[in-house]
């Protein structure tokens, strides 16, 4: 890497055109100037400079290495400005969520990004442990999970909670709920179905359901794309468990029952980053939406 002190002394000599002005210029003596240059073209490996009387003319390889001092400084000055200068509407915005949610929040984020085209969000749609393994590797700046994160790695605070639905084709409309019903029935299973299963069981107030032993519920199905999950229910092929915001945002909900228990069901969301993480600004703007949206 050529010394940046020997450019600096380079660029203001070719702009002065004259060693004793360039050396009041720098504060510096006229051997020092001398002596830069020197030690310049030396790293560089050739004449930069052509003596002609009291002057000087730039050589060939003068002029390029002018050119590139000149690209150096004016990129060091953008990064210095881009440094002190941290815009909450402009920059990439990483983060990742269940699919469910991120058919909630994904529309608000986009028109989030049409008022202010300069900021750019990658949405990505993970399970829990996935989310986590990209926000301590870096990959994703923020993530929302449904439990607590290890505090010795993550920062997280809630930032609100999902309504979960046991939902069965519409046919079993004001039937009660019961071990029997849903074994005829069969599950719907996907890759979040057991951990759904076992939350909504356990919370949902129905003694006879919190006893059902997962393992044992037989499966009409499986499929792991969440636009796809709800098409076997509304045909009345078995019954699953997800958020609201799914069934909200899936065409045929009409075709769906949810079902009335005892008490209703609500995942914590909490909102997540690498401890050591400082972000910018622009998240900050991303975290009163995803505030607003999910509160």
């Amino acid at each position: 890497m050529l010394n940046p002190l020997w450019l600096n002394t380079f660029t203001t000599l070719v702009e002065v055109g004259h060693f004793t002005q360039t050396a009041e210029k720098l504060n510096m003596t006229q051997p020092g100037v001398s002596q830069h240059i020197k030690k310049l073209e030396s790293a560089c490996g050739y004449s930069l400079i052509r003596r002609e009387n009291k002057g000087f003319e730039l050589t060939e390889q003068g002029k390029m290495v002018y050119e590139y001092a000149l690209k150096s400084a004016k990129d060091e000055a953008s990064l210095i400005e881009k440094l002190s200068f941290d815009n909450p509407y402009s920059g990439q915005c990483t983060l990742s969520c269940s699919g469910s949610l991120a058919l909630l929040i994904y529309p608000k984020l986009l028109s989030l990004q049409q008022q202010h085209p300069d900021l750019s969000i990658h949405l990505e749609a993970a399970p829990n442990q996935k989310i986590l393994t990209e926000v301590q590797s870096g990959n994703i700046d923020l993530g929302i999970v449904t439990h607590i994160p290890n505090s010795s790695f993550y920062q997280s605070e809630i930032i609100g909670s999902e309504t979960l639905c046991l939902l069965l084709p519409k046919s079993y409309e004001n039937k009660q709920i019961t071990t029997e019903l849903l074994f005829n029935c069969g599950l719907v299973d996907h890759p979040d179905a057991m951990h759904y299963l076992s939350l909504y069981f356990d919370l949902c107030g129905e003694k006879e359901l919190a006893n059902i032993n997962l393992d044992e519920l037989p499966k009409s199905g499986y499929i792991n794309q969440l636009n796809q999950i709800l098409l076997p229910v509304a045909n009345g092929v078995g019954f699953t468990v997800l958020p609201e915001s799914a069934v909200e945002n899936f065409s045929q909900k009409e075709s769906l029952y949810i079902a009335q228990t005892a008490k209703k069901v609500e995942e914590t969301l909490y909102l997540v980053q690498k401890r050591t993480r400082n972000l910018p600004e622009r998240y900050q703007t991303i975290c009163t939406l995803l505030q607003r949206v999910l509160s």
